[in-house]
């Protein structure tokens, strides 16, 4: 059996887009049977949200797109996740500068936008943390769905 393929999403604070990312592609992952071909994670760039659960509206959106058994708690990405996954996927540029930062020289890891395969071409994925209502929040999920299913497309048979 081969090795299982590996997915870390990440944002700024682990709390808003990188969990919905996580929550939508272990869901794809589950309805296509693919769990024992690929793993996903989230994690942060910052630890100031580390061992909180998602944001309210994070997790409310996903319950109202049918995704409603949902857990994590936020972590900080950390130099062994560079080996250990396979992709590493930011939301934003600002994500991908800091997560180039952080990459070691020689990593297993490849580091992209995870909006790069949204077939809408909507690469960025806005944060939504500060908004005053949920919106941001849907069109986030809406983003990632898009990008995760094309990501998921390409990659598995």
């Amino acid at each position: 059996m081969s090795q299982k393929k590996r997915v870390l999403m990440i944002c700024l604070g682990n709390i808003c887009r990188s969990p919905i990312a996580e929550a939508v592609f272990e869901n794809e992952m589950n309805k296509r049977g693919l769990k024992n071909q690929w793993e996903v994670e989230s994690a942060a760039l910052i630890g100031y949200h580390t061992g909180k659960v998602p944001d309210y509206r994070a997790l409310s959106t996903l319950k109202e797109n049918g995704i409603t058994n949902y857990s994590h708690r936020a972590r900080q990405i950390n130099k062994d996740d560079f080996n250990k996954f396979d992709w590493i996927f930011g939301m934003d540029n600002d994500n991908i500068q800091d997560i180039n930062a952080l990459k070691p020289k020689e990593c297993r890891a490849k580091v992209e936008l995870l909006g790069s395969y949204d077939p809408n071409r909507e690469v960025i994925i806005r944060d939504p943390y500060y908004d005053i209502d949920s919106a941001g929040f849907q069109k986030a999920y809406e983003q990632c769905l898009r990008s995760v299913t094309a990501f998921l497309n390409k990659y598995t048979n």
